[in-house]
């Protein structure tokens, strides 16, 4: 439809969209949006040929055009009509415009403070038919907070397996689901795994939508290299299990320093772990990896008491040790550079060695665990050893020439 108005004209929000403004005058137009801000449109010449589109969503409507320019004539037109004009003329409709695809969404949530909600997570959870939840509880309090009201269902460790034939049966009828954790990103130390392989496996599209992550987050703040880094989740709880993974760690950091014939700097390892656990896994550290070994706690990051501490584990410790009580989510980080030089350092005595690891801050059980993975023998035959190097006599010192007078 085409009609003439005075400068400043209201358009209801009936009004057909997208809504399209032309002008045969050939003179610039500037167009202030009430409460949007200006956006100003070049010469365009006549409007059959050549124009460009305004879009507003419903809810910038009505709104006033205040038209800062003289215009001879402006066009309204409707849906059909636009459709009709050259592919060139559209402009392609924004992300927040068009409807969510059928699949699953991999949403991250903040994983302390509330704040660290993406735009595009917003818009995934309002849009999903369903969000799947590791605890239903929590996730309902972050929709309450965001004011989303899309149904939840549980998904977590214990029925993960059970509920993920029931997601995939409506995710294949062209449903739309939402996963997240309790915080983070799911499936990194959480549930998900499980439903996304599934998911891939039947052909369903599935769709990462990036958020807050305590290991990235804790790893780029810690001082610590960022060349080169390993997730490894939680460390086993039982100590001897935890112990061997450790060791098993630090012995693959020493055959790479081994077979690195550059400085490269150290891998970074990262851990997720306990509060009421980290005072032994820094224990077990000290144990295998020396008391000087470069760590970094995280504790409550993005919270309100987050906090680094940065140093020698020995110091660590002992810092954390002298408190009444640790408390907080923590992401513990280990400067991964193994035994210096790679190599076990055949000239010294077994005895020498064990003097050498004390240094570090190993007792002797500990260092004779080590010495025995580095010469390949068992701990036993490493003490009998050990044991043979202090029975020998020390070597009496030379005697002084007689002095001649």
């Amino acid at each position: 439809m085409d009609r003439a108005f005075s400068p400043q004209i209201r358009i209801p929000a009936s009004m057909p969209q997208p809504v399209r403004l032309g002008w045969d005058s050939g003179a610039p137009l500037a167009l202030e949006f009430a409460g949007v801000g200006k956006c100003f449109v070049p010469n365009q010449g006549a409007v059959a040929e050549s124009c460009r589109f305004v879009r507003c969503s419903a809810s910038h409507l009505p709104f006033t055009l205040t038209l800062h320019t003289s215009i001879e004539e402006i066009s309204l037109c409707s849906v059909p009509d636009i459709e009709q004009l050259a592919e060139s003329d559209k402009e392609p409709a924004s992300s927040s415009d068009r409807p969510l695809a059928p699949g699953l969404y991999l949403v991250g949530t903040p994983i302390g403070n509330l704040e660290d909600i993406t735009l595009r997570a917003l818009r995934v959870l309002k849009s999903v038919d369903r969000i799947a939840c590791e605890d239903t509880r929590q996730t309902q309090k972050l929709l309450n907070h965001l004011i989303i009201s899309t149904p939840t269902v549980s998904c977590h460790l214990h029925n993960e397996r059970e509920r993920t034939v029931e997601l995939i049966e409506a995710l294949q009828a062209g449903k739309s689901i939402a996963l997240v954790s309790d915080a983070g990103m799911p499936g990194i130390s959480d549930p998900g795994g499980w439903l996304t392989q599934a998911a891939i496996a039947a052909g369903i599209a599935v769709y990462p939508i990036p958020g807050a992550n305590a290991a990235i987050s804790a790893l780029i703040a810690s001082g610590l290299s960022t060349a080169e880094f390993e997730f490894l989740g939680f460390l086993p709880e039982k100590a001897g299990a935890r112990r061997s993974a450790l060791e098993e760690l630090y012995e693959a950091a020493t055959a790479r320093a081994a077979s690195r014939k550059d400085n490269a700097s150290a891998k970074t390892l990262i851990f997720y772990e306990a509060p009421h656990r980290i005072l032994e896994t820094l224990g077990d550290l000290e144990s295998v990896w020396g008391a000087q070994v470069r760590v970094v706690v995280a504790r409550e990051l993005t919270k309100l008491h987050e906090e680094f501490l940065r140093g020698a584990v020995s110091e660590v410790k002992a810092n954390l040790a002298a408190r009444d009580r640790v408390r907080g989510e923590i992401t513990l980080l280990v400067e991964a550079k193994g035994r210096p030089g790679g190599e076990a350092d055949a000239s010294l005595s077994i005895a020498a060695r064990v003097q050498q690891l004390a240094g570090e801050g190993l007792d002797e059980k500990d260092a004779l665990k080590r010495l025995a993975r580095e010469f390949g023998l068992s701990k036993s035959d490493l003490y009998r050893e050990l044991q043979r190097e202090r029975a020998k006599p020390s070597p009496k010192p030379a005697a002084k020439p007689a002095e001649v007078r």
